[in-house]
């Protein structure tokens, strides 16, 4: 799971609801759209906060960042019935979203689960969108390790989704151990990870965490869409290795960007770098 470098945004961040033909969903907003608006989509067990260091670097470059909770995530509801969860259902979601933002440039961006929601968006309508970013998120399934543990996840889900806190706890006690040197989570993060856990429709993990292990290749698809596109990773990833990634801007013709100190967080890991790469495609893209 991405885990914020800070919980607080910067000053000129607000948050709000953005009211959709779909609902209503919690966004965390900074910027005025001069050169154009961002939608920023998280991945699985994330919300909008995995997105809180991009928000001033991004703003500051002239862009309207919209972080936003998928349905069921955290801060935005959702119904508990796994139909609802299904990647169309969530992509229609991002349509929604995206027409409730407004004219002007939009550039989507998602991040690992929320690249495979986002992909799907743009294979229904592309329309809306200037360009289409995916951050840490592959051509389908995630690896075979992974998708053991989301097996795990999903099935402990199943059995217990009356009983998060004895999930969370379950998920917490296989964590691998913390790299020699590195920080500890502070105790907010560590409050705020498992706030963010017991908030989430526990329906919504099991449809999106199936997703994850079976989600078909789509690339063709997707190559055949005239958007531009930007693959963005880190260095090292657990959910899709890094050559796998590769290989895919490839077949997509899109940019390829690698994130120095980063693993499958980059907007967490190295936010100004991500900005940064972020900003310059999308400067690239407006010709």
């Amino acid at each position: 799971m991405s885990k914020p470098p800070r919980l607080t945004p910067p000053p000129a961040a607000r948050a709000r609801l953005l009211a959709t033909a779909r609902g209503a969903f919690a966004v965390h907003e900074a910027g005025e759209p001069v050169r154009g608006t961002a939608l920023l989509v998280p991945g699985f067990t994330g919300s909008k906060e995995d997105f809180v260091a991009l928000l001033e670097p991004l703003s500051l470059a002239g862009y309207r960042v919209v972080a936003v909770d998928g349905r069921g995530q955290y801060e935005s509801p959702g119904p508990r019935e796994e139909a609802a969860y299904g990647l169309e259902e969530l992509a229609r979601d991002v349509l929604a979203q995206a027409a409730a933002l407004g004219g002007g440039p939009l550039h989507l961006v998602g991040h690992s689960l929320g690249g495979l929601v986002s992909r799907a968006a743009v294979l229904r309508d592309p329309a809306p969108f200037a360009s289409l970013t995916l951050m840490s998120s592959g051509p389908a399934a995630i690896a075979e390790e992974q998708q053991a543990r989301t097996k795990l996840l999903v099935a402990a889900l199943e059995a217990l989704r009356e009983d998060m806190p004895a999930v969370w706890a379950a998920m917490r006690a296989q964590d691998a151990p913390p790299q020699e040197g590195a920080a500890p989570d502070s105790p907010e993060l560590t409050e705020f990870l498992r706030e963010r856990w017991l908030r989430t429709v526990p329906e919504q993990l099991i449809a999106t965490g199936r997703a994850l292990i079976s989600e078909p290749d789509r690339v063709v698809e997707l190559a055949a869409v005239p958007l531009p596109k930007l693959v963005l990773s880190g260095e090292v990833d657990y959910a899709w290795p890094v050559p796998l990634l590769d290989e895919m801007a490839v077949r997509l013709g899109a940019e390829r960007v690698v994130v120095e100190g980063a693993e499958h967080s980059p907007n967490a890991e190295n936010p100004q770098v991500t900005a940064h790469a972020l900003a310059a495609f999308w400067g690239s893209s407006a010709g």
